[in-house]
């Protein structure tokens, strides 16, 4: 059974009920989570380290409903999400969740403008004054109608923040948001991206192979043998 990693003192936004998700490979199963118990509270950025394969993205699949538990049960802001069928899963993912991939999923048919503002095209709420606010904020006002493919890696995983943000989202998941860029681009999307996030009290769940990017949360889990085996406070 997985250590129970909670914050008493705030509500959870996030909560993992000895969640436990199997794989056939042949006639074998491999659990990559068994009778995980977690959460994580509103406004609070954790951090997952794992090796690959450790069930670090199975984890965000499952908070995100895009994956649904073998048996627990997975609560995102007050939600159980299995007992939701597939299109209300997917429409509280458009409306309360947001996410950052590694590759940036960027659609190059678009605009950096088109690209913030399609989650808010999918939802009818067209606005073209967020978007701009927006790319401000992430320093790319100037680019807006550029193609993506004309940008540096670091530029395009801003636009993809600015993104992930513009529905404002109560969760942000980011799935190794740094493994694709160098050192200082890294670096420089981390500072915005928890600044970002910490300005609006959105809540972040971020799965790293890096310890210097995992430094910037407030919490690491550490997941290995299908558990969450480690908990480590970082220092403010």
């Amino acid at each position: 059974m997985s250590a129970i990693a909670q914050t008493p003192a705030r509500e959870n936004l996030i909560r993992l009920e000895d969640v436990c998700r199997c794989f056939r490979e042949g006639e074998h199963a491999r659990c990559v989570l068994e009778g995980v118990s977690a959460g994580v509270a509103a406004g609070e950025v954790v951090a997952l380290l794992g090796r690959s394969g450790s069930g670090k993205s199975t984890l965000l699949n499952l908070i995100a409903g895009i994956d649904l538990p073998d048996s627990g049960r997975v609560v995102v802001d007050g939600r159980d999400i299995a007992a939701m069928d597939e299109h209300t899963r997917t429409l509280f993912r458009r409306h309360r969740i947001g996410f950052i991939y590694q590759f940036f999923n960027l659609i190059s048919t678009l605009t950096v403008a088109e690209n913030v503002a399609l989650p808010l095209e999918l939802t009818g709420q067209a606005d073209s004054g967020r978007v701009r606010d927006l790319l401000q904020q992430v320093g790319l006002a100037d680019r807006a109608d550029e193609d993506p493919d004309r940008l540096s890696g670091g530029e395009q995983q801003r636009v993809a923040l600015a993104r992930a943000l513009i529905h404002e989202p109560a969760v942000l998941l980011a799935d190794e948001p740094t493994g694709n860029l160098d050192a200082e681009s890294g670096e420089q999307v981390m500072q915005l991206l928890t600044r970002m996030v910490r300005e609006r009290g959105a809540t972040l769940v971020l799965v790293t192979h890096s310890a210097e990017v995992a430094a910037v949360a407030d919490r690491v889990w550490r997941l290995a043998d299908g558990h969450i085996t480690d908990e480590e406070h970082v220092p403010a």
